[in-house]
């Protein structure tokens, strides 16, 4: 059966390959990009897309349109919070790679969410302190990926939420040097988001190429995700809302 797919940070790299394979497959898929130059780009670059939605992920109020924007083209049954930045001041880190998410899984409802984290999460220490001063590391930012994905699981038990580890692949992010497959980057993320197959229909895991994959341990702390949260929600003045 078809999808309908919001794909984030779709311009090019992993979110770009994800667009197409998800075209490819037959699925409805919305493309987003951080310009109106970088969405005609996204546009050409996947063709049969439906739309391509514009927001820079690291200014609150476009994120807060773009969810609008989403929300008005017609219902999704998945996103794929695809969207990262790596080389960045912290705050830029904090606000693109963790907050964004946050606000449009609270904005963007979907019955399926897949988060694009990162294996380097697992080295994160993680601190809310930090998190409430807006500074965050990238593998920091990519743990509240996890813990994000965590959270949604327990409080939204209708829905199917995933963190991912898409490897070390040769993206403008990852360099031309990194030694893992750039299509079986984004293998998983699309199966995740569409897939009937059983072992796609979970929640609250974390996966690398298509296997549940080991994760921070602290992920799983009930307490720390509700504090992510609430701090999250004062961040952003966007509360998490009950299933």
């Amino acid at each position: 059966m078809a999808c309908r797919v919001l794909v984030t940070g779709s311009a090019d790299g992993l979110g770009l390959l994800a667009a197409r394979r998800l075209i490819a497959q037959g699925h409805r898929v919305v493309l987003h990009a951080r310009s109106p130059a970088r969405a005609q780009e996204a546009m050409a670059a996947a063709p049969g897309a439906q739309a391509a939605l514009v927001a820079d992920l690291s200014r609150l109020e476009e994120v807060r349109g773009l969810a609008e924007a989403a929300n008005a083209s017609g219902p999704f049954d998945a996103v794929i919070h695809n969207a990262g930045v790596y080389r960045a001041p912290g705050q830029e880190v904090l606000t693109v790679n963790t907050l964004a998410p946050y606000v449009l899984t609270c904005l963007v409802r979907a019955r399926r969410l897949v988060y694009v984290s990162s294996g380097m999460h697992r080295s994160a220490h993680p601190d809310l302190r930090r998190l409430a001063s807006e500074e965050a590391s990238y593998a920091e930012s990519k743990f509240y990926l996890v813990l994000l994905a965590k959270a949604v699981a327990r409080r939204w038990p209708q829905v199917y939420a995933n963190a991912v580890n898409p490897g070390w692949v040769p993206t403008k992010m990852g360099g031309p040097g990194a030694p893992d497959d750039l299509e079986e980057g984004v293998r998983t993320q699309v199966w995740l988001a569409t897939s009937c197959d059983p072992q796609a229909r979970v929640s609250g895991q974390y996966f690398h190429h298509m296997r549940q994959a080991p994760y921070h341990p602290r992920a799983n702390d009930v307490a720390l995700q509700e504090a992510f949260l609430a701090v999250c929600a004062r961040l952003t003045g966007v509360p998490f809302p009950d299933a």
